[in-house]
């Protein structure tokens, strides 16, 4: 076994969402180019999943800081 990396990781531009099981603290992060594209993601796992929105990165900074909870709309 080697050792772990230690550079910190670059984010592409584009929008990511992360997505947890119900009750835990990590989860996946997930990439995608547009915004409507992780809108469609985003309904894909809101039944099932916790669904983060980390926001857009551009040139490898966050354009928002915080990521936020998405609560499903119920009709």
């Amino acid at each position: 076994m080697g050792r772990p990396p230690t550079r910190p990781i670059k984010f592409r531009d584009g929008f990511y969402i992360e997505i947890r099981n119900k009750g835990k603290t990590t989860g996946i992060k997930i990439h995608r180019d547009t915004k409507e594209h992780m809108l469609r993601t985003i309904k894909e796992y809101e039944q099932s999943k916790e669904v983060y929105i980390l926001g857009e990165s551009k040139n490898g900074k966050w354009v928002n800081k915080t990521p936020v909870l998405h609560v499903v709309e119920e009709s």
